[in-house]
C-alpha cells in the first residue's frame, strides 16, 4: 500500500498514480481493527469489541453490523451512501460482512464494494 504525505492527506487527493480504493481499503483496515476506547482523541473511533457482545448471539452480528456502519459512515469521508450487510459463511467463527459506498465525486466507478472478514480472534481483514 502506499504511502500519503501529510500534504495529500489534508488536501483531501489521492497522490498520483495510488488507486483511491486502495487508499480507502487501508483506511478501513486501520479503522475496523481498532476497538472503541482505543483511540483517546477520537471518541468513537473504531468498532465494538466482538468479546464485549459475544454472548448476544446470534444479534451479535447485527449489533457488528450496526457498529461497522456507523464508524465507517464517520471516519471515511471519501464514501457516501454507506451500507453494510452481513454475507452468510460456511465458517461459523468467522463474519463476513460487505461494505457498499459510492465514491465521493467519482460519478464513472459507481458503487464501492469491499469484503471485510472477522475472525474468531478478533482481527478484521478488508478486501
Amino acid at each position: 500500500m502506499a504511502v500519503r504525505g501529510i500534504l495529500s492527506r489534508i488536501s483531501g487527493e489521492a497522490p498520483r498514480g495510488v488507486d483511491e480504493v486502495e487508499l480507502i481499503v487501508g483506511n478501513l483496515r486501520a479503522l475496523l481493527n481498532t476497538r472503541l476506547g482505543d483511540a483517546v482523541s477520537a471518541e468513537g473511533f473504531g468498532v465494538v469489541d466482538l468479546v464485549d457482545i459475544i454472548h448476544d448471539f446470534p444479534a451479535a452480528a447485527q449489533i457488528m453490523q450496526r457498529s461497522i456502519r456507523a464508524t465507517v459512515a464517520k471516519y471515511e469521508p471519501r464514501l457516501r451512501n454507506v451500507s453494510v450487510r452481513l454475507v452468510p459463511n460456511e465458517d461459523p467463527l468467522i463474519l463476513t460482512f460487505e461494505i457498499a459506498g459510492r465514491l465521493v465525486g467519482d460519478r464513472r466507478r459507481g458503487v464501492v464494494r469491499l469484503r471485510s472478514e472477522m475472525t474468531h480472534g478478533g482481527r478484521v481483514s478488508v478486501s
